[in-house]
This record gives C-alpha cells, structure tokens and sequence, in this order.
C-alpha cells in the first residue's frame, strides 16, 4: 500500500467536513437546521461510508429538528459533496448527534458544583 493511499480516508474526511460545513452554513434553506456545527467526519477505508458527527446548539426539540432537516437533506450533501471535490463516487453520509461537548459541559458544571461545595463547607 502507498503512503499516501494509507491518509486518504482522513484527507477525505478533512475535505468533506469543510465541504459540508459550508454548505450547510450557506446552502441549506431548512428553517429546521439552525446552529450546527460538523464535529468529525470519519471516513471508511474505501471511501464508500462517512460518519458526519454534528453537534447542534439549543433545547432537545431542537436537536432534533435539526437532525430531522439534516436527514433530509442528506441526499444533497451528497451530491454536493460530489460535484465539489470532484468526486466519481461520493460516500454515503450517516449523520449522528455529536453529544461529546454536552457531556464536557455537563463534567464541567459538577466539578465546579463540587469545587463550590468545598468552599462553602
């Protein structure tokens, strides 16, 4: 296997999160898919499959409304995904509710709840 034959699945998927983190930002009309961010994108080693991991601010309702205009425009990324970095054939797009910030977030609120504690005691 070549060098460069072994990094291009993560070549790949630094070009897809850019490709599809702007097009969501400007291309997509759906009122439903408001703050969100591409955490990650993993790709397969033959580049058939890309795991796009999301994470999305506000209230669960919005969560997953914004999971919901993403499903739904998932055929467009594709494509889109496609005809930008001129691909023969796109992977297929698998996104996923990226959780991993909330549960930093939510680490953070108990250690400082713990730290607060301390010094009041």
């Amino acid at each position: 296997m070549k060098r460069t034959e072994k990094h291009r699945p993560e070549r790949l998927a630094t070009l897809i999160q850019q490709t599809v983190a702007d097009a969501i930002a400007t291309k997509l009309k759906d009122p439903r898919v408001g703050f969100v961010t591409v955490t990650r994108v993993e790709v397969s080693r033959d580049g058939t499959h890309a795991n796009l991991y999301v994470s999305v601010m506000g209230s669960e309702d919005d969560k997953d409304q914004a999971m919901e205009g993403l499903q739904h425009a998932a055929g467009f990324l594709r494509t889109h995904v496609a005809n930008t970095l001129h691909l023969r054939t796109a992977p297929e797009l698998h996104i996923e509710l990226d959780r991993g910030l909330e549960h930093s977030q939510r680490i953070d609120e108990i250690l400082q709840q713990l730290e607060d504690e301390g010094e009041s005691s």
